[in-house]
């Protein structure tokens, strides 16, 4: 089992999100990258969902409505930022888009530095969870 998370396509989201800040520079706004971001995909014929609104239901404050910027071929989340520095309340954001939506991997990225550096970020239940699930199909077969 490969220990990198959707290793080939989050390479080449990487090389995606490292072209934008090449051509477009680190003083373009999160909506200028998006859209930039968007064609590059559009033109590698890599599915995604963008602004992908979805409702989360788990920390008991009623209904809670979130957007994420991309969600990749249903398996990768990505975030984009363009802001001095990105906080823990940014890596938390992601987290509960992962957990909510049950997918392995997110992808925060700040277009405002001067070198890009995409940070990844892991949900930690999404192998638990899906191990007990299929320890659970296992034993029922």
């Amino acid at each position: 089992m490969d220990k990198v998370a959707h290793k080939e396509l989050s390479y080449k989201i990487t090389g995606l999100l490292f072209k934008v800040h090449k051509d477009l520079g680190c003083s373009r706004n999160e909506k200028q990258c998006a859209d930039y971001f968007e064609d590059l995909l559009i033109k590698e014929g890599i599915k995604y969902a963008r602004e992908y609104r979805f409702e989360d239901h788990q920390y008991g404050r009623g209904k809670v409505r979130y957007i994420c910027d991309f969600v990749i071929e249903d398996k990768i989340i990505l975030e984009f930022k363009t802001v001095d520095y990105i906080t823990k309340n940014d890596y938390y954001q992601v987290k509960r888009y992962l957990v909510t939506l049950n997918l392995q991997l997110g992808i925060i990225v700040n277009f405002r530095q001067y070198r890009l550096a995409p940070k990844r970020v892991l949900n930690s239940n999404f192998l638990k969870y899906n191990s007990m699930h299929l320890k659970h199909l296992n034993n029922n077969l």
